[in-house]
């Protein structure tokens, strides 16, 4: 399989660099909003071999693109309208109809306006737009390719990059982007691992994911860890009351600082996620299976969704984020993540298997099973529950999952 990551590369721009990249990344992002707009007039064609037939010179003579980066800037476009379309067709639009509830697939054609691209950026291809070249004295330099000339420069290689020029990666197309006033170049790269099978797994981890607690895990000694979540739903909170108090204020200054709070709130989620997620990689080590709920066509836990106050943190917080952080960590380590079924993972007992919702008291965070008498907390029952499906999971079942027995238990959603 193949482990991709990125890799961000500070660029040592002088000003005239500085002027080259902010036109090329300028007149790119134009030349990305003409075509969106095309392609919205048009019914939405995707294919890019198409598209570049149709648009190829008017885009050069319009916006002085070199000819690679007006493939690139295609590509950028149908691969953003793709990822699109994919959000639409798993989210359909729901609506109630008297006591039924209606369902209707949403399509590109749902779209109010074209999608537009707001940040200079430009994609570079590997070798055509952008290089690793070496000066005279052996120094390391990158080269890329502007729309007036290319631009040599040095870049700042933190050491834990030394790892991406052993050889063993592959480098990819790379993002030219600007951020607090410098260049970065964003590189894609992809490095072939071997898979571990479910032979290999040595130990499972049930992982429980919420906000009063970040982490529930459980593993194949019947060991229980909890990690407190109660400082991030405080600081998630001041966010929230920052925002809305600009929000009520409306004026330009206040859109902008809105605009850093946002980035500063989703810098700070991503590392909370990433400390998360190398933490318990780290604690486990390799050939352990990590095993979390499928969370996709569920809003952020609806289980826990009894209260409005928590309803909101929970659907505000990056669980799809961790969950990627925890499978590249994890392939990285010779570890392997897998989604089980979310189905009566917090309403089944462990030790009897009884299904009854009301066994669950959300108040004093118990589990109380009305035919076995097992109690334990709630969430570690979820993260009990978990465990076993991924131990279903290692001897062979693909899609391991909780079915409900007899009408009594059945759990009315």
């Amino acid at each position: 399989m193949e482990l991709a990551n990125v890799m961000k590369l500070k660029l040592n721009a002088d000003e005239a660099a500085d002027i080259a990249f902010y036109e090329t990344a300028f007149q790119y992002m134009l030349a990305c909003n003409d075509i969106s707009r095309y392609v919205f007039d048009h019914g939405f064609e995707l294919n890019s071999v198409e598209l570049s037939k149709t648009l190829y010179k008017h885009i050069r003579e319009a916006f002085g693109l070199k000819s690679q980066m007006v493939q690139s800037a295609i590509r950028t476009v149908t691969a953003r309208y793709k990822t699109v379309e994919t959000q639409l067709l798993k989210k359909p639009y729901k609506v109630k109809a008297g006591d039924k509830q209606l369902q209707f697939t949403r399509t590109l054609e749902w779209l109010m306006k074209p999608i537009q691209f707001c940040r200079p950026q430009a994609d570079l291809v590997r070798n055509r737009d952008y290089s690793f070249v070496k000066d005279r004295s052996g120094n390391e330099l990158l080269s890329i390719n502007t729309l007036d000339k290319r631009i040599k420069l040095s870049f700042e290689k933190p050491a834990c990059f030394d790892k991406f020029f052993d050889g063993s990666f592959k480098f990819g197309t790379a993002k030219l982007v600007r951020m607090k006033g410098n260049w970065y170049l964003h590189i894609s790269t992809v490095k072939e691992i071997t898979e571990i099978n479910r032979e290999d797994v040595k130990q499972v981890v049930g992982i429980d994911r919420g906000l009063r607690f970040l982490e529930t895990t459980y593993d194949s000694n019947g060991k229980t860890t909890f990690v407190d979540g109660k400082h991030i739903i405080a600081k998630r909170r001041k966010f929230d009351a920052v925002r809305t108090e600009l929000q009520s204020k409306g004026t330009k200054s206040a859109k902008r600082a809105l605009k850093r709070i946002s980035g500063r709130e989703n810098r700070w989620m991503s590392d909370v996620n990433h400390q998360l997620s190398k933490a318990l990689v780290d604690k486990y080590g390799s050939g352990t299976l990590f095993v979390l709920e499928d969370l996709e066509d569920v809003s952020a836990d609806e289980r826990n969704l009894h209260s409005r106050g928590q309803s909101h943190d929970l659907r505000n917080w990056a669980f799809y984020d961790l969950e990627n952080k925890l499978t590249y960590k994890a392939s990285a380590s010779g570890c392997k993540v897998v989604k089980v079924d979310a189905d009566y993972t917090s309403q089944r007992c462990p030790h009897c298997g009884r299904v009854l919702k009301k066994n669950r008291n959300h108040k004093t965070h118990t589990y109380t099973c009305d035919k076995c008498g097992f109690t334990t907390n709630d969430d570690r029952v979820g993260a009990m529950n978990i465990w076993l499906l991924g131990t279903l999971w290692v001897t062979g079942d693909d899609n391991p999952s909780f079915a409900v027995k007899t009408p009594e238990e059945k759990i009315l959603k």
